[in-house]
């Protein structure tokens, strides 16, 4: 085990030892965070838009590398995860061959190969998880939108889950409370989104010639 922790932490691998510290404490952090009713990836937003051109050069490099558009916090954990990967592993190559590089070369070495792998890396996971909130349609557009409480019951206290269709019939899951003036709102209740802060949603139980004509997804 000392001479694992030696090794992990020698000077020439020491960037890729705090990227891999830096992936445990944000997983912590979240897990944290959503235990107490909120989200890191919510405070970090998720309605950043990476599939269309920006005026800002740094949204449209992230787009390029992240051309599957995952949320911001699933990118940033690829990059640091891939970082972390490739530096140990050019760094045990060059003790092989050798000797160890130094910090600053194997860091660019790194980068390098990341950027690749996340790209690819982003587009398969884009493809296997499901999309809380659609980066084809703007958040806003969802308000007004009935949905089902899946995740409840919704008051103003932490947020629930609620499940909501675009106008394109794509299903969505929001974080939402119950608005000012609710009561809470049980499990399967059928919602009106009616107003929007950040990325949590404000919703009312719906009136029933609102209530959709189909089976819900409790039913």
């Amino acid at each position: 085990m000392r001479a694992l922790l030696e090794h992990v932490m020698a000077p020439e691998v020491r960037p890729f030892a705090i990227a891999a510290a830096m992936i445990v404490i944000v997983g912590s952090l979240e897990v944290i965070t959503m235990l107490v009713g909120a989200s890191l990836s919510e405070m970090l937003g998720t309605g950043i838009d990476f599939s269309h051109p920006s005026d800002n050069g740094v949204l449209n490099a992230i787009s390029w590398i992240n051309v599957g558009g995952v949320p911001l916090l699933i990118f940033l954990l690829l990059m640091l995860g891939a970082f972390s990967i490739t530096g140990f592993l050019i760094q045990d190559i060059a003790r092989l061959v050798a000797g160890p590089l130094p910090a600053t070369i194997a860091s660019i070495g790194a980068v390098a190969a990341s950027v690749p792998l996340v790209r690819v890396t982003s587009r398969a996971i884009a493809r296997a998880i499901p999309k809380d909130e659609s980066y084809a349609v703007g958040l806003g557009d969802l308000v007004g939108r009935v949905g089902e409480v899946v995740i409840g019951p919704l008051d103003q206290g932490p947020p629930g889950r609620v499940s909501v269709a675009d106008v394109h019939g794509n299903r969505h899951f929001v974080w939402a409370v119950a608005a000012p003036a609710s009561g809470p709102l049980e499990q399967g209740t059928m919602v009106l989104l009616v107003d929007r802060v950040g990325t949590r949603f404000v919703a009312v139980k719906a009136d029933d010639e609102l209530k959709p004509s189909k089976p819900t997804l409790s039913s």
